[in-house]
């Protein structure tokens, strides 16, 4: 009976040691593929950082980038995906040449001067007027984005595939950016980079504030229902002041334009008044050349307001 106990003894023993080894080499291969994966955890987001940090320094030095943003913003970029920044310098800079040349042979270097101005004057207003139709398509679908995120409920790996839903919904050129954002987290697996680079694509200020406000609620797990309220009341207000400022904008024109017909009629009325010519008197003299530095100065500021709004 001794015997037998200390045998079962020396068994039990040895089968508490065993499993206390494997539980001990359980616990050592949990620590370790727990510092693995904080180690691989740490480094990703060291890169991820980097990513962003690359991504900022090209947004604030890079000439070039500066360059196709303008082309994005055009929406030049989604109607000719082979238009890149150094096709169009290339264009621009033999259009350009050619239209010098020819001003030149004709009628000499002022007027390749005057005709370089305006094919340039040409090219920034075209820019102009295709960027301000993006904003107000934007302006028109903003809000209607916001409603369809609201009807969602979001939680932060479901971001963009949630954008990639609401997109055919929308207007050019929100819905390729919506899409362009999908594709790129697919590829990528960072969601937040891929809405910090369609926050780029998008000229409206309210929709980059949007998109940089959604790459915060995913880094940090915020309340994404919280975010679509605030940001319903923000635009609200901001397609408000727009408005407002669209309506005064139209009144300033509209003075600016019976202001120049009153100069023009009383201009009319003073040449038929008196012996000298007025234009003579406007553009050889003095005060003639002041008045109408005046009147370019009024007009001048007054595109830079209406620049500035849009």
């Amino acid at each position: 009976m001794g015997v037998r106990s200390i045998i079962f003894g020396c068994i039990f023993l040895g089968f508490y040691l065993l499993f206390r080894r494997i539980r001990w080499l359980e616990e050592i291969t949990a620590f370790l593929q727990k510092t693995q994966n904080g180690m691989e955890e740490a480094a990703r987001k060291r890169s991820l950082l980097n990513r962003r940090n690359l991504l900022q320094i090209h947004k604030e030095y890079s000439f070039l980038l500066l360059l196709e943003r303008q082309l994005s913003y055009a929406g030049l970029n989604g109607h000719f995906p082979f238009y890149c920044v150094e096709i169009w310098i290339v264009c621009n800079v033999t259009v350009l040449a050619g239209v010098f040349l020819a001003g030149f042979l004709l009628s000499g270097g002022v007027a390749a001067a005057a005709a370089v101005a305006t094919a340039l004057g040409g090219e920034y207003l075209f820019f102009k007027l295709r960027r301000a139709r993006a904003m107000r398509s934007v302006n028109d679908n903003l809000m209607k984005f916001l409603d369809f995120l609201g009807n969602y409920s979001i939680t932060a790996g479901e971001v963009t595939g949630i954008l990639n839903q609401v997109s055919k919904y929308m207007d050019e050129p929100l819905r390729s950016a919506l899409d362009q954002c999908y594709y790129e987290a697919q590829i990528t697996g960072d969601a937040g980079l891929a809405l910090l680079s369609m926050a780029e694509k998008i000229e409206h200020p309210k929709f980059k504030e949007l998109a940089r406000n959604l790459e915060i609620s995913i880094r940090y797990c915020a309340d994404f229902t919280a975010l679509v309220q605030s940001s319903r009341k923000n635009i609200r207000e901001y397609l408000r002041n727009v408005e407002e400022q669209k309506s005064m904008l139209r009144e300033g024109m509209l003075n600016m334009l019976l202001l120049l017909a009153m100069s023009g009629a009383v201009l009319l009325m003073a040449d038929s008044l008196i012996e000298a010519s007025v234009w003579e008197i406007l553009f050889h003299t003095l005060p003639g050349r002041a008045a109408l530095g005046i009147l370019a100065v009024v007009v001048l500021l007054f595109l830079g307001k209406i620049n500035r709004i849009h």
